[in-house]
């Protein structure tokens, strides 16, 4: 048996969710973050919901739990006051008398890897998944410096440690090739290698390494403070700019082709029970390959999903219209499979991740889907 990790405190907690869920990829409409609580408490109990409502907080309470994580923001849009006789007001004051903190990731949690799109391909059983609606990479410069040989090694250091040289997982990545620099000192120079009016050629390495654009100030100025040289020679370009590895959406492709009826039924079987039922439009017969999928309300990307070259399209909160419009456009077949129900299987990945780090996670596994009541078949009325 491993041994248990230390309790978390809550602010411990809150930085690795921003760690797998950075808040800068939220929206700028959305509400992320910590609601409620302090972030010098335990946090070593937590509950996992899509919705926070009356219910979960009840069984919050009841569990001991010191923090709930939410996907939905309770105070997503404005309010004035958050008095104990309003609704919201009302969860509020019983989440700070029952001493457990609110959290919630939104837009952040839907386009970040481990995430919504992401847990709901993985129950669909989709491989080899991208964003449908990629964010673009953050901006880079490509660093040149030309640094004499002997001090290449404390050059590539302070730039590192400015930041640059970082590639996805991996740090202190740099490109280096010996060549010979050439330079003529003249009156007032002041130069580390060579004389004033003496041509020098100095065995010299090239370094290339990659920065954020952000930190450009940082970096030169770090590579001005560790070159050798009285005025080094470097060059700064700008990277083009490409798709990310985050983004709404995901599309990937089932491991066998199957019909549209076929995967209608497959997501009715793999989702989450809500009340009401999965809804497919399209061909019954037609072939289904590649799937793109969006946790919650996603028309938006439905042309994104024809773009990507889709044969259906996953989602909820699916309209009339929309839907007939696009279908006369030639879109994707689609699947309206609930808000909640989309969302859901996102819960257990949280669940994962503050397990690692030490919390005793459960999920709020009742459905906070309003829709409850379903008419049956009329036949059955």
């Amino acid at each position: 048996m491993s041994p248990r990790l230390p309790s978390p405190r809550l602010d411990e907690v809150i930085a690795e969710l921003e760690r797998v869920y950075p808040p800068r990829l939220a929206e700028s409409w959305d509400a992320v973050g910590l609601v409620c609580g302090d972030p010098a408490e335990p946090a070593d109990s937590v509950l996992v919901c899509v919705d926070v409502t009356d219910a979960v907080v009840d069984a919050a309470l009841e569990a001991g739990a010191t923090l709930i994580v939410a996907h939905h923001p309770l105070l997503m849009r404005g309010v004035t006051s958050v008095a104990a006789d309003t609704p919201k007001g009302r969860i509020v004051h019983r989440l700070i008398r029952g001493g457990c903190a609110l959290y919630a990731a939104h837009t952040n949690a839907d386009k970040a890897r481990r995430g919504v799109s992401d847990a709901l391909a993985e129950t669909l059983g989709l491989l080899d998944t991208v964003p449908l609606a990629p964010e673009p990479a953050p901006a880079l410069d490509k660093w040149v410096v030309m640094v004499p040989e002997g001090s290449a090694d404390q050059v590539s250091e302070a730039m590192f440690n400015a930041g640059a040289g970082a590639l996805g997982e991996y740090r202190n990545c740099q490109w280096s090739v010996v060549g010979t620099g050439q330079f003529l000192p003249v009156d007032g120079a002041s130069p580390a290698v060579g004389a004033v009016g003496a041509l020098t050629r100095v065995d010299e390495e090239r370094l290339e390494m990659v920065a954020p654009r952000h930190l450009r100030r940082l970096v030169l100025g770090a590579l001005r403070e560790a070159h050798p040289y009285e005025e080094p020679a470097f060059d700064v370009f700008e990277q083009a700019v490409t798709d990310g590895d985050v983004g709404l959406g995901r599309v990937g492709r089932l491991p066998e082709p199957m019909t549209f009826g076929q995967f209608v039924a497959h997501a009715g079987r793999v989702l989450p029970a809500a009340a009401w039922p999965v809804r497919g439009a399209g061909d019954p017969a037609a072939t289904v390959e590649t799937v793109a999928v969006c946790g919650g309300a996603g028309d938006s990307l439905i042309g994104a999903a024809s773009a990507a070259g889709a044969d259906v399209y996953l989602t909820g909160d699916l309209r009339h219209h929309v839907v007939d419009e696009s279908l006369r456009d030639r879109s994707p077949a689609l699947v309206d499979a609930g808000h909640w129900a989309t969302e859901f299987p996102w819960c257990e990945s949280v669940a994962d991740i503050l397990t690692e780090i030490g919390c005793r996670t459960t999920v709020f596994q009742d459905p906070t889907d309003p829709f409850t009541v379903i008419a049956g078949p009329k036949e059955q009325q």
